[in-house]
């Protein structure tokens, strides 16, 4: 395989419409990662914690509490909470300190162990607290020794999208993986810093394409000038993958011209270019580009054949349902999933009779990517289609149950979420727990609270960046 296009899919960048690779959660779904910029860190992460509210008549303990948190002697206050003798209680305000300082050290998971204590049966959720354990959960894996659990905590921060930590995603651009740096890229892109981020500019010349190629997108996404150079010679000198994108990124920053060299592209031998070409065009949405989306769901290699599905629901025009309604009897299945996901995000309801049928299709992958379209299109009676599939053998076919509920608006879907995130197999859980962070219904937040006290690390990084994302919907809907 070409090694452009290898390291593109690894960082998931040229995935359309539905994941075409396999959806671990710790992939790109749109766009691709950029950054790069050496921030020297010391001690423990910081973590933003909410200062405790102030109590109109402290006890002894609670005030030697306050007074040493105040002071930064974080250790005191945790062994302070540890010599309460046994049976006595040491009052909220002393828990509520020792949470804080284990925030302050580091040790997200001592500090949810404290948390149940502090909000019992009888008192609500503390939103602020609970975010701030979410995020610790997350700012503290950054630099964990396994590639993997880095990879889950950046995806995090890149769907969190917050500004101030930008020197995280930054320092992210120096780590030794690949994977890393395009996630750390990717998440200065969304958190709208392209433009503040200087080693965003330096990441055009990381050793990695898949890293080059998610600088080139987060920074013509948000038009940085001073980059038309950089990307007229990647362009003019590669001659793969590589090259589409930085054509792409011409054409954002105003240079109209090179749209024909993406068009081009679809017809170039090399099949990896082809798939670049007509994934920049579902996402630039050219009108002129409908018709070569449509005709290139008939190309001879499957993976073009999928790309052009995808390509066809990202563009998001009606038009796309007769080339995407032919594509759902290719050969191949993972052409005819893609196209169904994509047909569901149309949201075309006539298209739900050619639909229907693909819940009885040979492949697992293909009746789980019909139930998703479904539920896309507002059918409730397929959830007990994704109910049946859930209870499947196969962990990766569980796995995608989870993705394909995240877009269900039934409440009987929540409780296929919550059994998968009890899942044996760590797949299913961390992809329920990324679909409860998407999903659209209520009462989500004590499943997730159920996914931080996961055994894999991967699924509880995953459940705290979720967790952090219902918190905000909830905070904006009664600001509303």
């Amino acid at each position: 395989m070409h090694q452009p296009l290898r390291a593109l899919r690894a960082s998931g960048s040229m995935i359309v419409g539905k994941s075409l690779f396999a959806k671990t959660g710790l992939l790109s779904i749109r766009g691709i990662p950029v950054g790069f910029l050496l921030i020297a860190f010391s001690g423990a992460l910081p973590v933003a914690a909410a200062a405790p509210p102030p109590k109109s008549t402290p006890t002894a303990i609670e005030r030697e509490a306050m007074a040493l948190y105040q002071a930064s002697e974080f250790n005191r206050v945790i062994d302070l909470l540890q010599q309460v003798p046994a049976g006595q209680e040491p009052g909220r305000e002393v828990i509520r300190y020792g949470l804080l300082s284990q925030l302050k050290l580091g040790k997200p998971e001592e500090a949810w162990k404290l948390y149940p204590k502090l909000v019992t049966a009888n008192h609500p959720d503390e939103t602020a607290l609970l975010r701030d354990i979410a995020r610790g959960f997350i700012l503290s894996r950054v630099r964990d020794p396994q590639e993997h659990i880095r990879i889950a905590a950046y995806t995090a921060l890149a769907e969190m999208g917050e500004g101030e930590t930008l020197p995280l995603l930054e320092d992210g651009l120096l780590d030794s993986s690949a994977l890393v740096r395009a996630r750390a890229a990717e998440a200065i892109g969304r958190a709208g810093l392209a433009e503040r981020s200087a080693a965003l500019k330096r990441a055009l010349r990381d050793e990695a394409p898949g890293v080059r190629i998610a600088a080139i997108n987060a920074l013509s996404d948000a038009k940085v000038a001073g980059i038309t150079d950089q990307l007229t010679e990647i362009a003019r000198v590669d001659e793969g993958p590589e090259s589409i994108f930085a054509f792409a990124g011409l054409y954002k920053l105003g240079r109209t011209d090179v749209l024909i060299d993406i068009f081009s592209a679809v017809t170039l031998p090399d099949p990896e270019v082809r798939m670049a070409a007509l994934g920049v065009l579902g996402r630039l949405r050219r009108p002129t580009s409908l018709s070569i989306l449509s005709q290139a769901v008939y190309d001879p290699h499957p993976a073009v054949r999928a790309f052009a599905a995808g390509s066809l629901g990202e563009f998001g025009s009606v038009e796309g349902i007769a080339p995407l309604t032919h594509a759902l009897g290719d050969e191949n299945p993972r052409v005819r999933a893609i196209a169904l996901s994509s047909l569901g995000r149309l949201g075309v309801a006539d298209t739900r009779s050619v639909i229907q049928p693909l819940l009885r299709d040979a492949d697992e992958h293909v009746r789980i990517s019909a139930v998703e379209a479904l539920l896309r299109l507002g059918d409730a009676s397929a959830v007990l289609n994704a109910a049946d599939l859930a209870r499947h053998p196969d962990p990766s076919v569980r796995g995608d149950v989870a993705h394909a509920l995240a877009v269900a608006t039934a409440p009987n879907a929540l409780p296929i979420l919550e059994l998968l995130l009890r899942d044996q197999q760590p797949l299913p859980r961390l992809m329920a727990a990324r679909a409860l962070g998407k999903s659209p219904l209520k009462s989500l937040v004590p499943a997730l609270k159920i996914g931080l006290q996961d055994s894999d690390a991967a699924v509880r990084i995953t459940s705290a960046g979720s967790l952090i994302h219902v918190l905000s919907r909830k905070e904006k809907a009664r600001s509303r």
